[in-house]
């Protein structure tokens, strides 16, 4: 099981913004692989840290941590922690927290591109949406989903940019009244990438992209919810030169059911029976999201009856078991009857088995509303 990302920052869950990025530069300080060389242990560590800065740093992935865990980002990538970003990707996007801690003039890691220096490029996020049958949503499926995105095109090939030298950046200096000031900026040239196209074969634009059409394999864990977004690394647009493929970002949509309500893990179901099968019992197959099944309906039922039937609800993305699914009876009255069937419901309207004698066990409205969120 993955640790706790609080856990491995060594914070609370009621930590700050300014508490988290404190606790990510100690960690990212003391697991940095120019202090340990060599040690496989303290770059997994470090990994661990900056996917844990990734998530709770942002208040909207945050959110979603704190309520569904390390499942709502799952489905085809995740964070750092499923493989898709290296060393490169975390210091070029957080590289700024730690200043100059290792040297470098500008915050820069051992090449890597920090705060200072050459960066790579990421390119720009995907987003999508999928929509899913609650059946899906129960029992987690892999959607193969078409996508158009950039791409570089074949052919195509860079040189060190003009401008900054390959440097990524342009340092400017100036005379003040302070005394000379020296200036750093990313070069507006390459956009700090320190590469500029060299050969642009016909059909890429003015970055030597091409738009491609790719099927893009999804895995979307069970108990996903209307509204949240999964992330699968990588298979956003592509970055000129050595730039980072950006992500694709696919935002779930859960469809109607014809027959089942969706209430959290539960689901709802209302089962319309007779007056004569509410009087005699009756057996009813009915929809669940594993397929259908068979109840028993004990005789003298009810209107309003609730059948809980456990674990055939939606499994909890928190891996916290599943819900349940809750079966409403409802005994649906005629509203036409002929001669014989008047004369017959005439007779029976004084007699005693007829009459209403709710017993001691019968539950209210508001205690069966009560029992099912209990």
């Amino acid at each position: 099981m993955k640790e706790d990302f609080y856990d491995i920052l060594g914070i609370s869950k009621g930590a700050t913004a300014a508490e988290i990025k404190k606790a990510y530069r100690k960690k990212a300080v003391q697991y940095h692989p120019d202090k340990n060389p060599g040690d496989d242990t303290a770059e997994a560590n470090f990994k661990k840290a900056a996917e844990a800065y990734e998530v709770l740093s942002d208040d909207n992935k945050r959110a979603r941590y704190d309520q569904y865990g390390h499942q709502a980002f799952e489905g085809g990538g995740g964070g750092f922690g499923g493989g898709g970003m290296n060393m490169d990707d975390i210091f070029s996007q957080f590289g700024d927290i730690f200043g100059g801690a290792f040297g470098g003039g500008g915050g820069g890691f051992s090449g890597f591109g920090g705060g200072g220096g050459q960066r790579r490029v990421k390119g720009s996020n995907l987003r999508i949406r999928v929509k899913l049958t609650i059946e899906e949503i129960a029992n987690g499926v892999e959607k193969k989903i078409k996508v158009k995105r950039k791409k570089q095109a074949a052919g195509v090939s860079y040189k060190t940019c003009t401008t900054c030298n390959g440097a990524g950046q342009v340092t400017k200096i100036q005379n003040t009244i302070l005394g000379r000031m020296q200036t750093s900026a990313p070069c507006t040239t390459c956009g700090g990438a320190g590469q500029m196209i060299d050969k642009r074969p016909d059909g890429a634009d003015a970055q030597g992209l091409i738009i491609d059409e790719e099927t893009v394999s999804i895995k979307i864990p069970a108990g996903v919810v209307d509204g949240m977004q999964l992330k699968v690394t990588g298979k956003g647009n592509e970055a000129p030169g050595n730039g980072i493929a950006g992500d694709l970002l696919v935002a779930i949509e859960e469809k109607d059911h014809e027959f089942l309500q969706r209430e959290g893990d539960n689901l709802h179901l209302d089962l319309y029976i007779s007056i004569s099968e509410a009087v005699l019992g009756t057996s009813k197959e009915i929809d669940t999201v594993t397929g259908k099944v068979r109840i028993k309906i004990e005789e003298g039922v009810q209107s309003g009856k609730i059948l809980r039937l456990r674990g055939k609800g939606i499994p909890s993305i928190n891996g916290y078991g599943k819900g349940d699914l809750l079966v409403h009876v409802n005994v649906w009255t005629p509203k036409t009857l002929n001669k014989e069937q008047k004369q017959f419901f005439e007779k029976m309207a004084t007699d005693d088995n007829f009459m209403p004698n709710p017993e001691t066990g019968d539950k209210s409205f508001f205690e069966k509303v009560k029992d099912m969120f209990s």
